[in-house]
This record gives C-alpha cells, sequence and structure tokens, in this order.
C-alpha cells in the first residue's frame, strides 16, 4: 500500500477502561487536521476486551507477544504504515486531538520531537517523587550523557520519522525504550525538537504499568550501560 503521512502508534496492555476513548480523538485528529493517517494498536497481550474494543473504535490492531512497554511499540513502529509515528500511551494521560505541533516540527525536518510535561502537569496526574526527583534526575543523568537538552526524557507523547528511528537499531524492551531512543537519535547528531504538552490523570481505574524503582534502574543502567542485548 501507499506509504501514510502519519501513524499515531499506542501501546497496549489491558487498557479496555480508555482505549476507545483515546482512538476515537486521534482519529478525529487525523479527521479534522486533513492528514493522511492511521491509529495503530500495538497491543502486549491483553487479557481484557482492550484489542476487540480498539478495533471497534476505528484502529488497527497488532499483537506483539514478547512483552514489554519498548518491545511493544518497536513491533507497532516496525508495522507502522506511516513516514512519521507519534506515539503516546492509551490511558487518557496525553491529549490525542490537538498533536498538530508534533506534525509541524516533524514536516520542518526534526527527526525526533519530544513531548515535555514538566510546565503543564494537572493535579493528580503525576506523584510527587515523580515530578520532583525521578524525572528531573534521570532527564539530567540523560543530558549529561547523550549530550542534549531534552528536558523530559521520560514523556510518553512524542514523534519521530520511522525509518530513521528503524535505522537506529532500537533494542530495549522494557520502559528504558523512553531512553533509549532519545540517547540514539541524539549521538546520531540528529537536531531534536521538544514541544509543551499536558499531563492528565490516567484514566484507569487499576494499577499503573510503571515500577517505580524497578523502571527507574532499568533507565540508569541503559544511561551508563547501555542495552543489555
Amino acid at each position: 500500500m501507499d506509504e501514510l503521512e502519519l501513524t499515531i502508534l499506542m501501546p497496549c496492555l489491558n487498557e479496555q477502561q480508555t482505549v476507545a476513548r483515546c482512538v476515537g480523538l486521534a482519529r478525529r485528529f487525523l479527521a479534522e487536521s486533513g492528514i493522511c493517517g492511521e491509529v495503530l494498536v500495538a497491543d502486549n497481550g491483553s487479557t481484557d476486551n482492550s484489542a476487540s474494543l480498539a478495533q471497534e473504535a476505528g484502529a488497527r490492531v497488532v499483537n506483539v507477544t514478547e512483552r514489554g512497554y519498548g518491545n511493544a511499540l518497536i513491533g507497532g513502529i516496525k508495522a507502522a504504515h506511516g513516514k512519521y509515528v507519534i506515539m503516546g500511551d492509551c490511558d487518557m494521560s496525553y491529549d490525542f486531538l490537538h498533536l498538530g505541533g508534533f506534525v509541524e516540527k516533524l514536516r520542518e525536518g526534526y527527526p525526533l520531537v519530544m513531548g515535555c510535561r514538566m510546565d503543564n502537569i494537572a493535579l493528580g496526574a503525576m506523584p510527587f517523587s515523580h515530578r520532583y526527583i525521578g524525572v528531573p534526575v534521570l532527564s539530567f543523568l540523560g543530558r549529561i550523557r547523550f549530550h542534549t537538552k531534552v528536558r523530559d526524557f521520560h514523556c510518553g507523547l512524542r514523534g519521530f520519522d520511522r525509518d530513521k528511528a528503524l535505522a537506529l537499531g532500537l533494542s530495549c524492551g522494557g520502559m528504558e525504550f523512553a531512553t533509549e531512543i532519545i540517547g540514539k537519535f541524539a549521538l546520531s547528531g540528529a537536531a531534536i525538537a521538544e514541544i509543551p504538552v499536558t499531563l492528565s490523570p490516567d484514566g484507569r481505574s487499576g494499577r499503573s504499568h510503571l515500577r517505580t524503582i524497578r523502571d527507574g534502574l532499568r533507565h540508569i543502567r541503559y544511561i551508563f550501560f547501555g542495552s543489555r542485548k
């Protein structure tokens, strides 16, 4: 098939409470902006109705069997039909209706466009320890290690050129994928843009997939030692 301009990619693991709403907002953005694109959900082994609900809402769904946030995204990037990919969590924490700033920067030629949440965090959207310790410290270490000015290394809403991302050889299967893609783009000499985004409270009632200590250590290990693969 002909290449689309944009794939809006959502990694998914048991998100039946929110995935359909996120897909609907993303499809509305494509329709209202006139962008030729698709909404792609990379389902990472959901045991609820996430995949069927995403399909009913208009998304294309691919199954990624190897578990992990990074594995879901790598599988989704490989399956994407768009020249550009904008990725974001399907838990209602990000606004899929207003992605124009990402598309604008991608069209200007930036291979990676990062969202930055730090000035726009709604009440209850991020724990105190993450907002004032975890994210600032890990982002600081990432800036030093990878010689970049990216302020928010852990923002889940980001856009990139699909082919250039695949050429980086991304391999981190867990949450540290968020650091890996920035690091590899930065070390390749690519210009990285950063735009403000709003972080809203998670729309799910269940437990977050993020494990603060475990995932923080994975980020630190990648920053200092790289991928184990």
